[in-house]
C-alpha cells in the first residue's frame, strides 16, 4: 500500500511538516514522487518511520537516529528485538515503582506494614528506570547486556547506608568539580579529588573498575548531549569537558 504525505502523517500521528523535514534532512525519503509532484511512501518507508518514532520516544536525537538507520548493516528486525528488550525492562521497573507507591500509600493509611527496606528498594528501582529511559541504549551498546545487568544487580544490592554513601560521594565530586571549573587548575589536589570521587562513585554500581572503561565513559559524556547535560546543567557549560580532562589526566597516571 502507498501513502501520500498527508495520509502517512494521519496514519502515524505526526504532522505533514515533520515528514517533509525528515525528507529534507535525508532521514526518511519517499519511495517516489508522482506525476503531480506529491511524495509517495511505500511499506518500507512506513516501517522505517515506525522505527524512527520508536527511537524518538526514547529521546534519541535525530542526528543519532540518522547515523543509525543509515548504517549499511541496519536491520529493522534486529532493532525491534532490542527495543522490545529495553521496553520490557522499563515496564518491569516501572511496575515495581508503581507497586512501591501503592504500598506506601496503603502504609500511610495504616492498611499495611511496610519495612524501611521496601521503601528504600523503591527509590533504587526508580533510579534504574530513569537511567534506563535516558541512557539504556547507549550504555548497553557500549558495555554489553551482561555488564549492565551485573551493574544493575550490584546497585540494587546496595544497603541503605551504601546508597546514602553513593549519593554523598557524588555530591563531594560535584563540589570539587565546581572548584576546578572555576580555577581551571587540573594539577591541583582538588582536581585529583574529582577523579577519585568519580571513580569511587562508579564503584558503587560497576561490577569492576578499569581505567580504560572510565576513560571511555567520560568520552561518551562529552560526545552525547544527554550525558553532558547532567553535569553542565549543574555547574555550567565547561563542567563536562573539565571532568573529561581530569579523568583522562589522572586515569592515565
Amino acid at each position: 500500500m502507498e501513502y501520500t504525505t498527508k495520509k502517512l502523517a494521519e496514519l502515524a500521528g505526526v504532522s505533514a511538516r515533520t515528514l517533509r523535514y525528515y525528507d529534507e534532512i535525508g532521514l526518511l525519503k519517499p519511495c517516489r514522487i508522482n506525476s503531480s509532484g506529491y511524495r509517495i511512501y511505500g511499506e518500507k518507508e512506513v516501517d522505517l518511520l515506525q522505527q524512527i518514532l520508536l527511537y524518538r520516544s526514547m529521546d534519541m536525537k535525530l542526528d543519532d537516529i540518522q547515523k543509525l538507520v543509515c548504517e549499511p548493516d541496519f536491520d529493522i528486525c534486529k532493532e525491534l528485538v532490542q527495543h522490545h528488550k529495553m521496553l520490557i525492562s522499563r515496564r518491569n521497573q516501572l511496575d515495581q515503582i508503581i507497586l512501591t507507591v501503592e504500598k506506601t500509600l496503603a502504609h500511610k493509611k495504616g492498611e499495611i506494614d511496610m519495612s524501611n527496606r521496601e521503601k528504600f528498594e523503591g527509590l533504587k528501582k526508580e533510579k534504574l528506570a530513569e537511567n534506563e529511559a535516558k541512557y539504556g541504549r547507549e550504555i548497553r551498546e557500549k558495555y554489553g547486556e551482561d555488564v549492565i545487568e551485573k551493574s544493575n544487580k550490584k546497585f540494587m544490592d546496595l544497603t541503605e547506608d551504601e546508597f546514602d554513601m553513593m549519593k554523598q560521594t557524588e555530591e563531594e565530586m560535584f563540589k570539587a568539580l565546581g572548584e576546578v571549573v572555576e580555577t581551571k587548575d587540573l594539577n591541583s589536589e582538588i582536581a585529583k579529588t574529582v577523579y577519585e570521587k568519580h571513580r569511587d562513585w562508579l564503584g558503587f554500581s560497576w561490577p569492576s573498575y578499569s581505567k580504560e572503561a572510565h576513560i571511555g565513559l567520560v568520552k561518551m559524556y562529552v560526545s552525547d548531549d544527554r550525558f553532558a547535560k547532567y553535569y553542565n546543567d549543574r555547574l555550567g557549560c565547561d563542567a563536562v569537558n573539565t571532568l573529561h580532562d581530569i579523568i583522562i589526566k589522572y586515569a592515565k597516571q
